[in-house]
This record gives C-alpha cells, structure tokens and sequence, in this order.
C-alpha cells in the first residue's frame, strides 16, 4: 500500500457525485461551451466493477461472483453457534464478493479463494483487512467488528476484506476426512490457510479500492484475533510492506504445538475417570472431572496467591508474570479435601491433574513441547473451562477435542491422518496421541506435502526486519487466562524479539497482556478497548502506546471499571491512593 499520498486527488474529486453537481450549477462561459458528462452513481459505478476490473486484476484468475450497492440501514447477518441470526447497522457501501485460483485438489475436492469486500461512500482513505479464526473455511462478513468499545471499521469508514483462506466449509466436507478440515489433506489448500491466500486477498482489495475511489488506500491495516492473530504475525513477518498497522490479538503462533497441547490437557484430565473395560471414556464424563465449585477453589487459591502482588486485592491479577506454580501451589495445598471433606476443596488427583496440564506437554525425555500456561482466576471461567473439559453436560463438548483433535490429526501433522468428525472418535485419538512422536510429524514433510505443517502455518520468527524496514507498527495483545494459546508462549516469542533487536524493536512492536481474558472474549477482565484507534494513532502520528486504557463489560463483576494494560514487561500497579475503580489510580512500571 502506498503512503503519505495526499488526502484529495482530483481524480477522488471528480468521481463524487457533490463535486460534479458543483460544476452542473456553474454558469458556463464561452459561446460553444459543453454540457459535461454526468459523473456514474455510485450505485452504478459499484455494479460494473466486475466489466471495470475484468483483465486487471493482480491474480488474472480473479472474478467477482457478486457486485452491489448496499444502502446504509440495518444488515440482517446468519446466525452461527455463537450468536442467532441478527441484524447490524452499516453505512451505504458498496459490497463485492469474488473468488481466484479455483482448482481440483485432494482428496477429491473443488477449491479456491473466496474473499469479501465493503467498500463504503463515505470513506476515510483506509484499508482493513479481518483475520480469520479456527479452520477459516468462511467468507467472512466484512464488517471490522473487533471490539465492544468500538464502531465496526465500516462504520468507520474503512474499506473492509474478509476471506476463507482458500477453503469452503458449505462445500469442502468429507465425513471420512474430518468433515471440515478435509483441507489439511491438500498441501495448497494448507499452505493457503497458513498464509498463502494472505498477500492474493490484500492485492485484489487494492486494486477494487483503486477502481472504485479512483486512488490507493492512503493506509492499510490488519487486525486479527486467534487464527487471526496467526495471520496478522504471518503478515508482520513475511508480508510486512503491504501493511502499515498490524494488530494480532491471542496469536495462533505455534498452532501445531498448541494442538499437542490440546491432546496433552484432555488425557490429564482423563485420568480422573474411572477405568472400566470395554466402557471408554466419553466427552460427557470429561465434563464432568471438574465441577463448577472446584474451579471456585481453583479461583479463591489463585487469589490469595497472587491478587495482592500488583498492589491491590481487586480480583485481577496483573502481575502474571510472577503468578507461578510456586506460589499458587501452597494455596491449593491448603484447599485440599481431607478425610470425609466433600465441598469447598479440591482432591489431590485434581490437583496433580491440573498441575499437569498447567507445566504445558512434554515428551518421553521430559522436554517440553510447547509452552506452560499462567495461573488467573479466570482458569474458573466457562470461557476457559468450555475448552479444557466441555461445558457441563458436555453442551458443547470440549473444543479441545472436538477442534484440537482434527486439527492435529488433518492440518498440523504429515501425513494426514483421516478421522470421522465425530466427538467421541476424536476423544479416543486424542487419549491415544503420543507428544514427541505427534510433535515431530508437525515438521515433517513428505508424501506430496514440500512443506511440513510447521513451516506453513506457524508465525513465530522473531525476525521483523521487514516489519522495521517499512516503518509498520505490530501491535500484540493476548488473555493471561487463555485456554487455547498461553500468553507464556507469546510472552518467550517477545523475549526472541527483544534479544534480537536489543530493545529498539519499542519502536516498531509492543505486547499487552490483559489479566482475567479467555480466548479473545470473556472471562474476568478490563477487556473493552479499541486497538484499531491506538494502532492508527501510532502508525500515522509516531503516537507509541506505553498503555492501552480499557473498561471492564457489563458481564463482568465490575462493570465499567477502568485500568490501564501495560506495555510488557510493565505492569499496571495501584499507585497506593485514588479510586481503584479508576485508570489514574494506577501507573504503568515494571
């Protein structure tokens, strides 16, 4: 994306209808002059893109299936299993959807990339580019809602694209493979949802904005949480001068590693459940390992553990980084259930159970295989504990099992290994996963696959020269008491980064921590903040956030309470006098 340009051209000016109406009111001079041409509508202008662009595009493979105009109004949006089908408020815009590279591909599938794209009437000379989450596999609606406390990035003005990463979960499905994870079994179709469909996508929104407004986007930016955080740190890595602000919030980093972590988890808590021959263990009785007062032990040890370390007993530890194992662990030594104890204490196998899956996944030799995890008390929170064991009853089931497992059986691991998308299936690979030998098939390449999973789909380099060459801005934030990926992992990536560039990488990348988020959403936490608006300000006006000023939600047990996230390594401590349930009574120091 070009830089810098200037805020109108002419060709923007002419290519407005209330620019052309100016001249059509203007006296004309001279005995010959001409009725000049009306200027298209936007309107029509939108729905000959595809004729306009037809032979233009970057990828000559490109077509557009769909061009629109969309008058401003509420939007009805499908539901999903998250939320039921509701309706949004968006600007006029016009709206395209297209595909390119479509191919035949294993095992016996049609493929392509599929992207979306809003391009609106109003509109503030910027790019946005969404993230994907889980195995992609959807369109996306391209609307750039990335936070509660914040418009979407249409309503703002943006011109937004969203993508499936090269893969359709309506059409790639095979019950034999995964169902829809099927795509792991094709080495483009991996490569494309690790990071290769990024760049074709950023390329054909170009040039559709250049087509429509007449000129490049001024600025680009990319935000993504998740598997989306995967691509935002994929494109500060390999994709860095396309982008002038990326922000990557609970990076995917090391998704194959994460995936044996995943395994490693279920069969510690599978060894809670009573063993009976021919009666295998079963998602529902997962569920059941630990119950909702357990996690409130688990809670009240982190607590008096470590809530008081950051200055204030407020129920949020912001002090994760010195919230250990060591400490905690007297705590949920204390709690434990003794002789005829029933409630309010945990039993020495859940204990060890837990222990174990916070230390993160080891091989045969001991050596650790991913990351461990940091101790929060939102570990007590159906947000953590829907992906660990299930929800209870098993309704969903655990997302471990039922996304980890086919994700490391079908896309991280070479070869492939087939399984049915069955919950209970998936649960009897997981128990039978081994770590270190799962772990080296995540680099191994072979049989039609020139790339092990690893390569493709992991974004954890810490080299960002690219990223510092072009004057980017890389803004990372991740949930202390996430489940799926550990902020020690993103935390040891900052680390790399920082022995590599001896502190100047201030100025190009910082990392945020939020004490008591999940995955992305939910939990304990001051999670409301707008990350687009901070990275804006840092990329356009040189404004280097040391802090991100955030608001905890309504569902949390501290509405409206404000506290400052820090930039690592620094923490937000109470400076000892003020409203605690204000921003200014804390300061930002390590």
């Amino acid at each position: 994306m070009h830089r810098n340009i200037a805020r109108k051209s002419l060709t923007r000016f002419l290519l407005r209808p209330a620019a052309w109406m100016l001249v059509l009111l203007s006296p004309l001079t001279g005995a010959h002059a001409q009725q000049p041409a009306v200027a298209p509508s936007r309107a029509s202008q939108c729905e000959s893109l595809a004729a306009t662009l037809a032979g233009h595009w970057p990828d000559a493979s490109t077509q557009l299936a769909s061009a629109r105009w969309v008058e401003a109004g509420p939007l009805q949006l499908p539901g999903n299993p998250m939320q039921p089908p509701h309706a949004v408020a968006v600007p006029a815009h016009c709206e395209l959807v297209g595909r390119m590279q479509p191919r035949d591909g294993a095992p016996g599938q049609h493929y392509a990339i599929r992207f979306h794209l809003r391009l609106p009437a109003d509109w503030n000379g910027r790019f946005y580019f969404m993230g994907g989450g889980g195995s992609n596999g959807e369109l996306g609606d391209a609307l750039g809602r990335y936070s509660g406390a914040a418009p979407s990035a249409l309503e703002q003005g943006y011109a937004v694209a969203s993508q499936d990463s090269g893969h359709d979960n309506g059409t790639n499905v095979d019950a034999a493979h995964a169902g829809t994870l099927v795509f792991g079994f094709d080495a483009q179709a991996r490569a494309n949802y690790g990071h290769d469909s990024l760049p074709l996508v950023a390329d054909a929104a170009a040039a559709a904005i250049r087509a429509f407004y007449g000129e490049p986007a001024r600025h680009a930016y990319f935000v993504g949480c998740s598997k989306g955080g995967q691509e935002a740190l994929s494109i500060a890595q390999r994709y860095a001068a396309r982008f002038d602000g990326i922000a990557a919030g609970a990076p995917g980093m090391s998704l194959p590693r994460a995936a044996l972590a995943e395994a490693w988890d279920t069969q510690a808590f599978a060894q809670l459940l009573p063993r009976h021959a021919g009666h295998p263990p079963t998602v529902e009785a997962l569920a059941a390992t630990f119950s909702e007062a357990d996690f409130q032990v688990v809670r009240e040890s982190v607590l008096a553990a470590c809530d008081a370390l950051d200055g204030l007993a407020d129920g949020i530890v912001a002090d994760t980084a010195h919230c250990t194992t060591r400490r905690v662990l007297p705590q949920l030594d204390q709690r434990q259930c003794h002789g005829g104890q029933a409630s309010g204490c945990l039993a020495q196998a859940k204990v060890d159970a837990l222990l174990r899956v916070m230390g993160g996944p080891r091989d045969a030799r001991g050596r650790p295989l991913y990351a461990e995890w940091p101790w929060d008390p939102a570990i007590a929170e159906m947000g953590w504990r829907v992906w660990k064991i299930g929800a209870p009853g098993a309704q969903p089931p655990a997302l471990n099992v039922v996304l980890g497992a086919a994700s490391l059986a079908s896309v991280f691991t070479t070869p492939p290994t087939a399984l049915p998308p069955d919950p209970q299936a998936l649960l009897q690979y997981q128990l039978r996963v081994d770590a270190g030998r799962e772990g080296a098939k995540t680099t191994a390449r072979g049989g039609g696959f020139g790339h092990s999973a690893w390569e493709d789909i992991s974004a954890r380099s810490p080299d960002l020269d690219g990223l510092r060459a072009h004057g980017g801005r890389l803004l990372v934030w991740h949930g202390a008491a996430d489940p799926v990926f550990s902020l020690r992992d993103t935390v040891r990536w900052w680390e790399e980064v920082h022995a590599r560039y001896g502190g100047a990488e201030q100025a190009f990348m910082r990392l945020f921590a939020v004490p008591g988020l999940n995955h992305c959403q939910g939990g304990t936490a001051t999670g409301d903040f707008d990350v687009l608006a901070t990275l804006v300000r840092w990329a356009e006006q040189g404004e280097a956030p040391a802090q991100l000023p955030a608001r905890a939600g309504p569902g949390t047990p501290w509405p409206g309470r404000a506290r400052p996230l820090c930039a690592w390594p620094a923490v937000a401590r109470y400076r000892g006098r003020g409203d605690p349930e204000q921003a200014a009574s804390f300061e930002c120091r390590p």
